[in-house]
């Protein structure tokens, strides 16, 4: 499958003039998105949570854990992500994906709305 960066606008939920863009690489095998230390620092993003996750090595790490502001497609709304070590690569991961119902377009390297299902 192939990899691709989306460009998202991301803002503290207490404090929304406190905004950036910032490109992410899309990750639907990632469970939350990961923000880079200095992200978070720089919007004084709270983080109440810990949560463990497992890397891809397999190695388990735990992250501070929090809400942020999200754009996408011109739509903004709050997701869960987690902080994630400084100068890491940003991800948007599948919680967030499903929160704004996009799935992944991978020959066009895009985000595309997905119908919104209740049961």
């Amino acid at each position: 499958m192939s990899t691709f960066t989306v460009q998202a606008f991301i803002a503290n939920p207490e404090h929304p003039q406190r905004r950036l863009a910032i490109e992410l690489l899309v990750d639907t095998g990632a469970t939350y998105t990961l923000l880079p230390d200095e992200v978070v620092r720089h919007l004084d993003l709270a983080t109440p949570w810990q949560r463990t996750a497992m890397l891809a090595s397999g190695e388990d790490v735990t992250y501070a854990m929090g809400q942020v502001l999200i754009r996408l497609n011109a739509e903004e709304m709050a997701t869960v992500f987690l902080a994630g070590p400084a100068a890491c690569q940003g991800l948007i991961g599948a919680v967030t994906l499903e929160e704004f119902a996009l799935a992944v377009d991978p020959v066009h390297q895009r985000l595309v709305p997905i119908p919104r299902v209740l049961l």
